[in-house]
C-alpha cells in the first residue's frame, strides 16, 4: 500500500496514519489556505482538522506572555533574569558563548529548561548548560530524542537491535518503513521491519 495523495485523503484520521514531511505539511497548509508556520505536529493537527470541518482552522489557546523585556536588543548580564518571553536569537548565543566559550551550543535540553525556569538568572542558565553537557562524561549517557524526530528514533533503536549493521541499512530500512500507514502516527523500529527488505526485492 502506498501513501495516497492528499487530495484522495478525506478524513483526519487517514491523514495522520501517513508519514508527511515537515515541507510538504506546509505546501498543503499553502493549498487549503491554512496558516503554515509553527511546528510539525501543529501543521498536521491543523491539516486533520480541516479535512474532518469543512476546511475550519484549528484554534488553540494563546499563552499569554507578561514580560516586555526584549531578548534582542537589551545588554545581558549574568544577573539577569529569565522572562516568559524568552528567544534564543543572536543577542541571547552571543552572551552565552561569551561566558562559556565558543563551545556554547544551543541544544533542545538547555532551551528547555531555560523557558521552564522563569524568575531564575543567566547565571543559573550557565551554571544548567554546564551540567548538561556534564552528562556526556557518562558513556551510558543518551539524549532524549524528540517526538518529531521520529527518524533520529527510529536509527537509534534500529542500531541498538541490530549490533553488526550501520546507519546507511537504518535508512534503507526507514525509507521503506515511512511509506506504510500506521495507526499512531508515529513511525517506530520494529523487528519485524527486517523483513521490509526482502519484500521490496520481490516485487
Amino acid at each position: 500500500m502506498k501513501r495516497p495523495f492528499f487530495e484522495d485523503i478525506k478524513t483526519g484520521k487517514e491523514f495522520k496514519r501517513w508519514y508527511w514531511l515537515k515541507e510538504e505539511l506546509v505546501a498543503i497548509c499553502k493549498q487549503c489556505n491554512l496558516p503554515f508556520s509553527g511546528g510539525k505536529f501543529d501543521l498536521q493537527d491543523r491539516i486533520a482538522y480541516a479535512l474532518d470541518n469543512d476546511g475550519q482552522l484549528l484554534k488553540r489557546p494563546k499563552i499569554k506572555k507578561t514580560s516586555n523585556f526584549n531578548w534582542a536588543n537589551e545588554i545581558l548580564t549574568p544577573n539577569t533574569i529569565i522572562t516568559d518571553n524568552i528567544t534564543f536569537g543572536p543577542n541571547f548565543r552571543n552572551f552565552m558563548k561569551t561566558e562559556i566559550g565558543k563551545k556554547f551550543n544551543c541544544h533542545g535540553d538547555f532551551m528547555d529548561w531555560v523557558k521552564e525556569n522563569p524568575g531564575k538568572t543567566l547565571q543559573d542558565a550557565i551554571n544548567q548548560w554546564q551540567i548538561l553537557e556534564d552528562r556526556k562524561k557518562d558513556p551510558n549517557f543518551k539524549r532524549e530524542i524528540a517526538d518529531h524526530n521520529m527518524y533520529a528514533q527510529y536509527t537509534r533503536d534500529f542500531l541498538k537491535n541490530n549490533p553488526g549493521k550501520t546507519i546507511r541499512d537504518a535508512k534503507k530500512y526507514w525509507l521503506l518503513k515511512k511509506q506504510l500507514p500506521t495507526e499512531s502516527g508515529f513511525i517506530r523500529y520494529e523487528k519485524k521491519d527486517l523483513k521490509l527488505l526482502k519484500s521490496e526485492k520481490e516485487k
